[in-house]
């Protein structure tokens, strides 16, 4: 093992020793819990259940504060809830669908369970995926939190032994992400996300707690994944044609503005109305670029509360979903929504919308697509590395009555 990658993985192997001491910088859980972490104009909860961000606070255009995220109201539900669905949590070791829940890596065929469409394909790792696990807690100052993994050679099928940490640092306004896996034993798939829910306002918009409105813009992505009935890629992209419900590059065009068009139906899957497709990032086009400076991939905002979102990464794809399969079961947490009893206090169809920075969904079995250097790494390559920063402002003109 060369030596720069055995002092990368160190870390992990001491950080049980770590994290007995908060002199060697863990500021330790808030009683819920939650670790807190702020700077100036935000801060937020995180917990070591899936890496998982639980809160994100934000003044509003009235300088109310809002929790834009979902989650649970105390870290110890997340492991006990069975409608958990990947809330603010890194899904790993491979993000996304895998078709038939196989792939292949110099000429072998690998076998990781399944936990999808009647166990037809893998999702966000399987069964017992990234988004599942306990992390520790690395380190923990007052702005910022690393998490880290060790995910053994077999876990759910995958070949190979994978280090992993996860890094959430707040700046004034801002929200960075950085994630670092290497491969220790043998070659492997890795793709990882954040698969944060958003709600930009706590749900206390009084004429809706749906996502529908908000303003969505991907300048850059004028092409799609396309998907078959059960959401598998079918190794086609396609265009996402001007006018079309999948052009969001055009113009800022509202989440739900063709919601209801016969266009849509299907888009998401079989019977589906919405999104849940992966947005190819098309920056190079122009040229090298610096995705710190060239962007932002993709900004969301809402009207009411006026909070916006420029998120910038470098990341290749977004897969956007409007959270289509919210059924009102999924409650809110104590800091968000109303207290009128107006409406139940849980998320409804289409109340969310989630923005995951990643690579082409499923590439490992697409190599037509040449994504196998972006998805496959062994313990000769360099580690697996995702970077977004999230850029909070408020548009000061948004009403807000």
């Amino acid at each position: 093992m060369r030596l720069p990658r055995l002092l990368a993985v160190l870390p992990v192997l001491f950080s049980s020793v770590t994290a007995q001491s908060n002199s060697t910088g863990i500021i330790g859980p808030l009683p819920n819990g939650k670790y807190e972490i702020a700077s100036e104009g935000i801060r937020a909860n995180f917990i070591p259940y899936g890496a998982s961000i639980s809160n994100l606070f934000l003044n509003d255009t009235r300088s109310i504060e809002r929790d834009i995220v979902l989650g649970f109201d105390n870290a110890s539900w997340y492991s006990i809830s069975k409608l958990h669905p990947y809330l603010g949590a890194v899904p790993g070791r491979y993000a996304n669908r895998i078709k038939n829940s196989t792939f292949d890596i110099d000429g072998v065929t690998y076998h990781v369970l399944p936990n999808e469409n009647n166990n037809n394909d893998t999702l966000h790792g399987g069964p017992d995926g990234w988004t599942w696990r306990n992390w520790t807690v690395v380190s923990h100052t007052t702005d910022s939190i690393t998490f880290s993994l060790d995910d053994p050679d077999g876990m759910e099928g995958f070949p190979g032994r994978v280090i992993t940490y996860v890094t959430y640092t707040l700046t004034p306004y801002q929200w960075h992400i950085k994630m670092t896996a290497t491969s220790l034993t043998k070659k492997t798939p890795i793709m990882l996300s954040s698969h944060t829910y958003w709600n930009l306002d706590g749900f206390q918009n009084p004429q809706t707690p749906l996502a529908l409105n908000y303003s969505l813009y991907m300048p850059y992505s004028g092409q799609t994944v396309a998907i078959d009935s059960i959401e598998i890629p079918n190794g086609t992209i396609l265009p996402a044609q001007q006018y079309s419900p999948n052009d969001f590059w055009s113009a800022p065009k509202q989440l739900g503005a063709n919601i209801t068009s016969p266009e849509i139906l299907g888009n998401c899957g079989f019977n589906c109305s919405g999104y849940d497709n992966c947005f190819i990032t098309n920056r190079a086009q122009d040229g090298p670029y610096d995705w710190r400076e060239k962007g932002p991939a993709v900004t969301l905002s809402s009207p009411w509360s006026g909070i916006q979102i420029d998120v910038f990464t470098d990341q290749d794809a977004l897969q956007v979903y409007s959270c289509n399969n919210q059924n009102g079961t999924q409650t809110i947490k104590e800091t968000q929504g109303l207290r009128d009893g107006s409406r139940p206090r849980t998320v409804q169809k289409y109340g969310c919308v989630v923005l995951e920075v990643e690579d082409w969904i499923d590439g490992i079995n697409q190599p037509e697509w040449g994504r196998e250097k972006k998805q496959i790494f062994g313990p000769a390559d360099d580690p697996y590395v995702l970077e977004a920063v999230y850029k909070f402002s408020v548009n000061k003109t948004s009403p807000n009555p």
